[in-house]
């Protein structure tokens, strides 16, 4: 891939949307061009900065107050028997109606999740780029200390095979360009990679989306946000996404 590719990949490898060949063989010119690293470090900061807080619109008080005064002679307005209302209601409801739909907008475009698409896409990546882990082991005792000194943070790493899911190992991955722990559990012929880190947040109840056909189940836990990809069914894999942060 040359530069002109990329740079017309770009977008959809950042939004991931691209396929896995291509995605591959973008990663692939990134790791040998400066200057096309620095473009996708630059449109990961784009990314991550619309999904900020500090660039919602939040309305000044003057405004709210108006809305308020208007709402209020639009009360009196409508309560006078000799007016036609119904009309005036209607433009209400559609005006209503309009200023719910963008704070809808706010509040679902960040479950748009392309956190879970990025995840998704490196679930795919481990499996078909023999990279699945950087430690294989059962043992949750050589595992977690494996990431000690290359992570800013101990991940939890469980023993769950009392519940017929076996802890095969882990490896280093970066999800929101930032290196994150990648535990990988398997239960009967299904991996399941468990994505880890830190965030400055109280705990949240468990999200759960289809992604390509990869079922994904996000929820935060004791200060730490917890990604499951897998192919397991849905169920099975909220029910391990609870246990293993319970």
């Amino acid at each position: 891939m040359i530069c002109k590719e990329t740079e017309t990949f770009m977008d959809g490898y950042v939004d991931g949307e691209l396929d896995l060949v291509r995605s591959i063989e973008l990663e692939r010119h990134l790791r040998d061009c400066p200057a096309c690293a620095k473009m996708h470090q630059d449109r990961q900061a784009v990314r991550t900065a619309m999904r900020t807080d500090s660039l919602r619109y939040r309305a000044p008080e003057a405004l709210r107050k108006k809305v308020h005064a208007a709402l209020v002679e639009q009360d009196r307005a409508e309560r006078k028997p000799e007016r036609r209302w119904f009309p005036i209601q209607w433009q209400a409801l559609a005006a209503t109606a309009a200023a719910l739909a963008l704070v809808a907008i706010w509040w679902i475009r960040p479950m748009d999740r392309p956190l879970q698409r990025e995840a998704v896409a490196n679930h795919i990546r481990s499996m078909m780029a023999n990279h699945l882990m950087d430690v294989p082991s059962t043992d949750q005792h050589t595992v977690k200390p494996w990431f000690a000194g290359k992570l800013d943070f101990s991940p939890v790493v469980k023993d769950l095979s009392g519940d017929g899911i076996e802890l095969v190992g882990g490896r280093l991955d970066y999800l929101e360009n930032r290196p994150v722990a990648a535990i990988v559990y398997r239960k009967r012929q299904h991996v399941i990679n468990v994505f880890v880190w830190p965030v400055a947040e109280g705990d949240r109840g468990a999200r759960s989306s289809v992604r390509q056909g990869y079922n994904v189940v996000e929820l935060v836990r004791s200060g730490m946000t917890y990604v499951v990809v897998s192919d397991l069914n849905r169920s099975e894999l909220e029910q391990f996404a609870e246990r293993l942060t319970s």
